[in-house]
């Protein structure tokens, strides 16, 4: 270690799993509410489309804090891990107040659904607009 160093090495939260999950969750909710909400005169569609910027936003932010302070790092880790359960709240929500079917993993969709997850989470050079 060099002990002349004043910062600590931080993680590079571009390459970081949860980072690119957050980056794709911002994405898809905001084409969601683009689609399926109303332009105007619903908040609902500024606070989902917060929460999944704010879940995005906190952990670039945690990652470069933690360059100086791990406790700040951590604090803005978990901001963002509450902005991002905040927003499948407002999807289920979503779903709950349409009468629509809340899937759970006896749904026959659902495992098609994990399948694409797990294929996506096998992308090793994932570099979002580097």
């Amino acid at each position: 270690m060099d002990n002349n160093k004043i910062l600590l090495d931080g993680a590079n939260w571009k390459k970081l799993r949860f980072y690119q999950k957050s980056e794709a969750l911002y994405q898809m909710t905001f084409v969601f509410c683009e689609r399926f909400l109303p332009k105007y005169g619903d908040r609902t569609v500024d606070q989902m489309v917060q929460a999944a910027r704010s879940g995005k936003q906190n952990i670039i932010e945690g990652s470069e804090d933690g360059k100086t302070s791990t406790e700040m790092e951590l604090k803005l880790l978990n901001v963002a891990r509450a902005s991002i359960h905040e927003l499948r709240e407002d999807y289920r929500d979503f779903l709950l107040s349409r009468h629509l079917h809340l899937w759970d993993n006896n749904h026959c969709r659902y495992e098609g659904m994990r399948k694409f997850t797990v294929a996506h989470n096998c992308l090793d050079d994932y570099e979002p607009f580097s």
